[in-house]
């Protein structure tokens, strides 16, 4: 960290940074409420996952795979049928939203994890 200036301007105490300095401040105050969340058991992602998310045609698929879990003990997990959740991770079918529901619980994911962004026209 570089020179820190103290300053009284009308009875009131402030500190002149760099603002180089006051952005690595920032920052690391910034981690480390991150890293109280990670500390606290939030789960992270490996970057490999999420670079693959951001290419697959299947979340669903990938997130399943990510979990080392098979077709058929994701829709047992899911309450639905092996064919119907194919169907889905094909993107043959959409799936009801209680539906999705399941599938995003089963992999301990937020339904907003399974639809991918898309693009504003």
């Amino acid at each position: 960290m570089g020179e820190m200036q103290r300053l009284t301007i009308d009875g009131k105490n402030y500190v002149l940074l760099s603002e180089d300095d006051y952005e690595d401040l920032i920052d690391g105050l910034r981690a480390d409420v991150i890293m109280a969340r990670v500390s606290a058991g939030e789960e992270t992602w490996p970057h490999e996952l999420v670079k693959e998310l951001s290419e697959t045609d299947s979340r669903i698929r990938t997130y399943r795979q990510y979990r080392g879990m098979t077709m058929m003990e994701l829709a047992k997990a899911a309450g639905i049928s092996q064919p119907h959740l194919s169907d889905i991770e094909t993107g043959k079918k959409t799936g009801s939203v209680d539906a999705l529901k399941r599938i995003a619980t089963a992999l301990r994911v937020d339904l907003d994890d399974l639809v991918p962004l898309r693009d504003s026209d």
